[in-house]
Parts: structure tokens; sequence; C-alpha cells
């Protein structure tokens, strides 16, 4: 089997990440006890898993370290985070159910969230293959994280959480601005009104969809190119931005700059459009007397 702990100076294992706890009727629609007495959890390690003995214990004596859960839960306590090959992670943990019924799981999207719960990253996955659950049990499982479902690459030790992601139902599919706070507490009142107009006036993007639209471009006499865009998305989930390669040409079909652009717990939500400028120093502008009477801005490869 693969190693499931990090070693420490004391070679003792240690639960490296948090505990998040979901109800069951939340989760799977499954109603439980209502009792208000607590639940302590018994190990039970998957029928086809052949582990060592020291590995048992290791689990034994983590499953003890694990608060009790209320009655009808379900919860993810954090084992070890590891990186497994270049680009990809492994998070152990604990699934746990405090229910007094055996229970099966299906696909989930889980998140991985830091200390601050900012997400890391989030995957579906189909949890049918942990097997059925016993009662009252603490199932220890690995989930393989890979860049393709990580928004960034540093990724904590310590301190992080795996959690179930049960998704808002939301019944309003309406498109809407979405501005970010600087934008809220500079614009005024018109200018608000005139976005939030052209907004309404597009065409929403194709469900699912995620796509740019310029808006305005300008040169400044320093030489700077500041380009306004709308990032759109027509997703029924939030798109969090890392990272933005972004090309403009003008009138001319000839490239005036490009650049990529690092962007900052950036999220646009559900079914929203974000405008944002994006500047490029003039360094990175490659043509002085651009034709911007029209103008395009893409990510290259799109």
């Amino acid at each position: 089997m693969i190693p499931f702990f990090n070693k420490n100076k004391d070679n003792k294992p240690k639960l490296e990440g948090q505990e998040s706890a979901v109800s069951s009727e939340d989760l799977l629609n499954e109603v439980g006890s209502d009792d208000d007495e607590s639940v302590q959890t018994d190990l039970s390690i998957h029928p086809d898993w052949n582990i060592a003995k020291e590995d048992q214990y290791a689990f034994q004596f983590l499953n003890m370290e694990c608060p009790p859960l209320k009655p009808s839960q379900l919860s993810l306590a954090g084992i070890s985070l590891m990186q497994d090959g270049e680009h990809q992670y492994r998070v152990t943990a604990f699934i746990r159910n405090s229910l007094d019924k055996t229970i099966e799981l299906g696909e989930m999207n889980l998140v991985l969230m830091d200390e601050n719960e900012k997400i890391l990253g989030r995957k579906l996955f189909n949890l049918k293959e942990v097997g059925e659950l016993p009662p009252r049990s603490s199932r220890p499982w690995y989930f393989t994280f890979s860049a393709k479902d990580l928004f960034t690459t540093e990724l904590p030790t310590t301190g992080w959480t795996l959690a179930f992601l049960i998704e808002e139902k939301n019944t309003d599919t309406t498109h809407r601005l979405d501005l970010a706070p600087a934008w809220k507490q500079s614009l005024n009142k018109a200018s608000k009104q005139q976005l939030e107009k052209i907004v309404a006036d597009l065409e929403p993007p194709k469900e699912g969809e995620v796509n740019l639209m310029g808006l305005q471009a300008k040169q400044t006499e320093e030489g700077e190119l500041h380009v306004t865009m709308l990032i759109r998305n027509g997703s029924d989930q939030n798109v969090n931005l890392e990272q933005l390669p972004l090309h403009v040409e003008d009138a001319t079909g000839e490239l005036v700059a490009q650049g990529s652009f690092k962007l900052e717990d950036f999220v646009v939500k559900a079914n929203t459009t974000k405008p944002w400028t994006f500047i490029y120093p003039k360094s990175l502008v490659q043509k002085q007397q651009p034709d911007l009477s029209k103008w395009k801005a893409f990510t290259p490869n799109a």
C-alpha cells in the first residue's frame, strides 16, 4: 500500500488536518436519531485493503483522537496531505458516519480549504468505491488531487480541511452584474446603473460557459494600456481565477500588447458578469499608436 502518514520526529502519527461535519439529511437525505447523545465512531478498514499492522495501529490511534460526532452526521477528518508525484497530491482522511445504519456514498464534490477556509481545490469523487460504511464507523480513505483540480500549488501541510460541498439551490438564474468591493466604492450611482444596463441588455453566456467581452480600451499619456473586460460566468457554480493570459489586437489586427495577469482571491460568482481593468505597463505595449476604434482582447489558444 502507499504511505498514509508523514514522518515526524517522535514517529507518532497525528491528525494534520481539521474536521468538517455535515448533517446526513443535508448530504444524503437520511434522517437518523434525534438523541443528543454524542457518537464515538469505530475504526473500519475497507475489506480490500491489506495494510501493515503498523498502519492499523496508527489508524486506531488517530481514530481515538477524533472528537465524538453528533447523531446523524457525516464528517471528513484530515489525516495527512502528501505530494504524490510532480503535480499531484494525496489527501488521507477518515470518512465518519454517526448514523445507526449502514450507508453508501455516491459521486460527491469535495473541496480542500486552508485554515482560513479559502478554497484551494475542488474535485468530483466517486465515493461508491469507499464501499458500505457500517453504523457509527470511521473509514480511512485517500483522495488524489491533480494540478487541474487545484487553484494553487502552495498547499499547507497542517491546518487544512477536506469538506463535502453541499450546493445551495438557487432558483434565480437571472444573469446579473457583480462588482468587486473596490469597484462598488469607486463607481458613482450613474456608472453602476450603466454597467447594470449593459449586462442586462447582453445575451447571457450559454449554460456552463465562461467567456470574456471587451468593454473599453484606452492608452494613457504615460504609454500604459488600460483594458476593461467583462468576465461572464454562465455556470451555476462560482469560478475562481488565479492567472489570466491576455492578448490585445487593434482595428488592423496587429498585436498591441500581451501579458499574463495574476489575480488574488478573484471569484466570478455563478450567473454573474464581473468587470475588471487590466493594466499593461509601457514595457508590455508593442504598438505605440494603436487604432483602438475597434479592438479585441482574448486568451491565447482559447
